[in-house]
C-alpha cells in the first residue's frame, strides 16, 4: 500500500494563501495534526519507507512519523528505515503566484489554469508538467511506503491511480495532514481510500 500523507498545517495554509515553493515550517497546529495522522498511519499500516519533499513542512511531518514509527530507533538487528527525500514529490511552482491569498487570484486567472493543463503561472509550472514528475516518481514505488507531499502533486497520484488527466486536480480537495491510500496492482495504482483526516 502507498500512504499519501499531506504535510501538515503551517501559518500561510491558516491564512488562505497560495502556497508553493515558499518553504514555512509548521505551525503548533500543523505539528499536532502531523502528530495525529502518524499515530493513525502507525495503527493502520506496515510502513518499510517513508519519502518526502525536500520542502521543510513535508520533512518535519516525515520526521513525526518516523519518531511514532520507530523507523530511524530500530531494534538491536534491524535495519533502519531513514526518511528519503525525493525532489518529484515537491509542490506545484505557483511562480509570481506563491504567497497570494485564493480569494486575491483573479477570476480569469483561474478560467485559464482550470481550462488548460499546460498553462501556468508566469515563473511557474504546468499542472501537466507535474503530472509527468509524479507519475514518474509512481511509477517506481511499491508496497508499504508513506510519501509525505503536497495538495497538487497527491492530486497527481491519484489521477495516477485512476488512469485519468491531469484536469482531475480541480475536483479533489486534500485536507492537510490526510491521508490517501493507493494499492499497487500489476504495476499500476488502485485507489482504496482519499483524503483520510485523524483529529488531533
Amino acid at each position: 500500500m502507498i500512504l499519501l500523507l499531506r504535510h501538515g498545517r503551517t501559518e500561510a495554509n491558516a491564512r488562505g494563501l497560495l502556497l508553493g515553493r515558499a518553504d514555512p515550517v509548521l505551525d503548533d497546529v500543523g505539528r499536532e495534526q502531523a502528530q495525529a495522522a502518524a499515530e493513525e498511519v502507525a495503527r493502520t499500516a506496515t510502513v518499510g519507507r517513508i519519502v518526502s519533499s525536500p520542502l521543510a513542512r513535508c520533512r518535519a511531518t516525515a520526521g513525526i512519523v518516523a519518531d511514532v514509527l520507530g523507523v530511524d530507533h530500530p531494534a538491536e538487528g534491524d535495519v533502519p528505515v531513514e526518511v528519503e527525500v525525493d525532489e518529484r514529490w515537491i509542490e506545484l511552482d505557483y511562480g509570481e503566484l506563491d504567497g497570494t491569498p485564493l480569494s486575491e487570484v483573479p477570476p480569469a486567472t483561474w478560467a485559464t489554469w482550470q481550462g488548460d493543463v499546460g498553462w501556468a503561472p508566469p515563473g511557474g509550472e504546468t499542472l501537466a508538467e507535474l503530472g509527468a514528475r509524479v507519475r514518474s516518481a509512481c511509477d517506481e514505488l511499491h508496497d508499504d511506503v508513506v510519501v509525505v507531499s503536497h495538495v497538487s502533486p497527491i492530486k497527481a497520484a491519484v489521477a495516477w491511480a485512476l488512469g485519468v488527466g491531469d484536469e482531475l486536480s480541480w475536483r479533489l480537495h486534500v485536507t492537510p495532514a490526510s491521508v490517501t491510500r493507493i494499492a499497487v496492482r500489476d504495476g499500476g495504482g488502485v485507489l482504496t481510500s482519499f483524503n483520510w483526516t485523524v483529529s488531533p
